[in-house]
């Protein structure tokens, strides 16, 4: 996995949420970060962290994006200073798992507006450490949110609080780095951390080849190695965070749909993996299917750990489903992701001093 990689997934993940009710709003609302960071994210497409449950670049790529047009960097330039903010994301949101899921936030929004200052500070040159301070006041995000345009927007939030925390660190605000991380520790659960060169985020990012929660990939993979839809009552045991993820079960409305753990297995079972036209509207089908799959949770799996049961049967087990660093998208099956989301973006950062501007 390199920086380069993910930033393309996200730009098409961005480019592909455009015009998604939550990217508009944002819009609407006049601040381009934000609907740039709600863009990126609105589809649930875009790459995941899965040892923090963060979506890193969902709040950094944009900030970095929108700064280096506005300073006049190249893409080298850019993706430098995303790689400075997704690390920083990443420590912070590891250290801080499973206690702010826990406690019911959104590490990517509570994590991210530090992620996307100090990507927003290495393009603005501003002092780092008043950046990062300042974004901690603004550190917010609740898993209450999943499944509702507040997902994303909370997110586009955050990358916004980012770029204001570094404009005004670059304007001369101060504020002790130490005192507020420790302040925000108390208040949150977290434990504050910086990067780790030794154990590099990025080298455990997942790239999603389904535009649906993390939480639910193990499912579909179980379910996409059934034949046919068994008879009677289906079971699908899960870690216990896959449900505080995908707690949905019957559902009402496609976003939720892509938190629901019985809704997504079912509508494998009966048409294949989805795509992003499989949550344009609800699948009835897969609607009355997903009344006979329950949950269950065992601590014992690993997070990214399913099993799948018929009655006593099991019919299918993943540990790590398609996009995970144990079972990495391929090449071609990001180039095909990314002409799927948004044709004409191969090769966008092979120019290392195409100038950034270009890519909004």
């Amino acid at each position: 996995m390199s920086y380069r990689a993910a930033f393309l997934d996200w730009l098409a993940c961005a480019k592909g949420g455009h015009d998604q009710p939550a990217a508009r709003a944002a819009r609407a609302a006049g601040d381009p970060v934000a609907a740039l960071g709600a863009a990126g994210h609105v589809l649930d497409f875009d790459d995941t962290f899965l040892p923090g449950i963060a979506h890193l670049s969902a709040p950094v790529a944009p900030a970095a994006l929108v700064l280096a047009a506005e300073t006049g960097a190249g893409v080298q330039e850019l993706l430098d200073a995303y790689a400075a903010g997704f690390e920083a994301m990443g420590a912070l949101a590891r250290a801080s798992h499973p206690a702010l899921y826990d406690r019911g936030f959104h590490p990517t929004g509570v994590c991210g507006s530090v992620g996307a200052a100090v990507a927003a500070a290495r393009l603005l040159e501003a002092p780092e450490d008043a950046a990062v301070a300042l974004a901690l006041l603004r550190a917010s995000g609740l898993r209450a949110a999943f499944g509702s345009d507040g997902k994303s927007l909370q997110v586009g939030l955050g990358a916004s609080a980012g770029v204001a925390a570094a404009r005004l660190a670059a304007a001369g605000a101060r504020v002790p780095k130490e005192r507020v991380a420790s302040a925000w520790r108390d208040a949150y659960g977290g434990q504050w951390a910086e990067p780790d060169p030794e154990r590099p985020a990025i080298a455990e990012n997942w790239i999603k080849p389904w535009p649906c929660c993390l939480q639910t990939h193990g499912a579909i993979e179980c379910a996409d190695a059934v034949d046919g839809v068994p008879d009677g009552p289906l079971t699908v045991l899960a870690h216990p965070v896959s449900r505080q993820a995908a707690g949905y079960d019957a559902v009402e409305t496609s976003l939720q749909a892509k938190f629901s753990i019985p809704y997504t297995t079912a509508y494998t079972l009966l048409h294949g993996p989805p795509d992003v036209a499989a949550f344009a509207t609800l699948d009835p089908e897969a609607q009355r299917l997903s009344a006979r799959i329950g949950v269950r949770t065992d601590p014992g799996l690993r997070e990214s750990e399913f099993r799948l049961f018929a009655g006593g049967e099991e019919l299918a087990h993943t540990t790590a489903a398609r996009g995970s660093p144990e079972h990495p998208l391929s090449p071609e099956a990001l180039a095909a992701k990314v002409r799927g989301l948004a044709p004409g973006l191969d090769g966008a950062l092979d120019d290392a001093r195409r100038p950034a501007a270009d890519l909004l």
